[in-house]
């Protein structure tokens, strides 16, 4: 397979807007889609911002800056969709809608293409289903991920092992640190993450500690660089529980979130971007 020179990337979101960063950054042409217009401005000023901080503390110039932005291209069309070599999937975490877009996709882009899903617990074989078996791949990315080094690629059943080199590789020439991962709910990371978030649920439930406690309990005592209840809020508590429903799905009750978590959901407190959720913003 070829070297990615352009990118599509579904959704324009703060995943999104920053995997379009990366690759950017790296030199590659991006093509950043969303439902509007509005909506994918909205993501090339995420990345816009992210640029300006780092001229501010002279890490760039103002000319390096402007020429990653220039190869990001925000619309809401799927111009120039024919072109990519590689598209990367990253909206809501429903199998459905994924896959509904990759079937979109699967008409629109050249056969050579490969379909790579951001998913971050939904199984890849399922999702390939839709379109392209043997050239789909899971690419999951961690937030920020402009900063995360991390990403786990999932090959599917019919995944060919070409198109699983050809991810690892990507994932390489855009900085990131690749590692392989076998296709289950969760994967990796987000099976050890959200067993470690359930427990530090329940030990708030259980008046153990407090969550100023859980949180620098775990900084200090693991080595984590935010707790698990400011992570919490940092990745939203309605994404959480779409992927704790997956997983208990998968898995059983040891992934049930307890009492006090839906609590927070029915009541608003979903996280940093409502204003409110373990903590107040």
């Amino acid at each position: 397979m070829n070297k990615v020179t352009r990118v599509g990337i579904v959704g324009a979101g703060m995943m999104g807007a920053e995997i379009a960063l990366c690759c950017a950054r790296s030199g590659m042409d991006v093509i950043l889609k969303e439902v509007s217009q509005e909506l994918a401005d909205k993501g090339k000023v995420a990345v816009d911002s992210i640029l300006s901080r780092a001229v501010g503390k002279g890490r760039m110039d103002e000319a390096e800056k402007e020429n990653i932005l220039a190869r990001i291209e925000a619309t809401d069309m799927y111009d120039g969709f024919d072109e990519v070599d590689l598209v990367i999937e990253a909206i809501l975490e429903v199998s459905g809608t994924k896959q509904k877009l990759f079937e979109e996709l699967d008409v629109l882009c050249k056969p050579e293409c490969v379909f790579a899903s951001n998913t971050s617990s939904i199984s890849i074989t399922k999702l390939a289903a839709a379109a392209r078996p043997d050239r789909f791949v899971g690419l999951h990315f961690f937030s920020p991920a402009s900063v995360m080094k991390l990403v786990e690629v999932i090959p599917g059943l019919l995944t060919s092992p070409g198109t699983a080199a050809f991810a690892m590789e990507f994932c390489r020439a855009i900085g990131k640190e690749p590692v392989k991962v076998k296709n289950v709910e969760g994967f990796v990371v987000n099976r050890i993450l959200l067993a470690l978030m359930n427990e530090a649920y329940r030990l708030l439930d259980e008046g153990v500690a407090t969550k100023e406690d859980i949180d620098t309990a775990c900084r200090l005592g693991l080595g984590h660089p935010v707790g698990p209840f400011r992570l919490s809020d940092n990745v939203s508590l309605d994404l959480l529980d779409k992927v704790h429903t997956i997983l208990t799905d998968a898995y059983g009750d040891r992934f049930k979130t307890p009492g006090i978590f839906r609590e927070h959901i029915d009541a608003g407190r979903v996280g940093r971007k409502a204003g409110k959720g373990w903590y107040d913003y």
